[in-house]
């Protein structure tokens, strides 16, 4: 397949299958850990609303943004800060159903 592309093309395929450089690795480390606080931070703020208001809605809305963002990033912060070798599957794993909860719930929140 590859013989069929433009040289060009062909080369940035094979670069991208590659591993990523460290410098890459850390930037998109910090980009995730950018959303994920930003993820927070509007937990936060739909938590305050739901205690200004009392709305039972916007406490579905807090609480899916912290399971969707907050609960993954803790996750994966113990992760990397354990000596662990394997297990990549397994946080993933839980990481992701996490992610479909606190989803759910936005929806739920969002549909009340």
């Amino acid at each position: 397949m590859l013989e069929a592309m433009p040289r060009g093309l062909a080369k940035l395929v094979l670069q991208v299958g590659s591993e990523l450089s460290g410098t890459i690795q850390t930037g998109l480390l910090a980009y995730e850990l950018l959303g994920a606080a930003l993820g927070v931070f509007i937990a936060y703020l739909a938590y305050r609303g739901y205690r200004r208001n009392r709305s039972r809605p916007m406490l579905f809305v807090s609480l899916g943004f912290a399971l969707a963002l907050g609960v993954p990033l803790a996750i994966t912060l113990v992760y990397l800060a354990l000596p662990v070798t394997g297990g990549r599957v397994v946080v993933s794993v839980v990481n992701q159903t996490f992610e479909v909860v606190g989803l759910s719930c936005i929806v739920y929140g969002l549909r009340s």
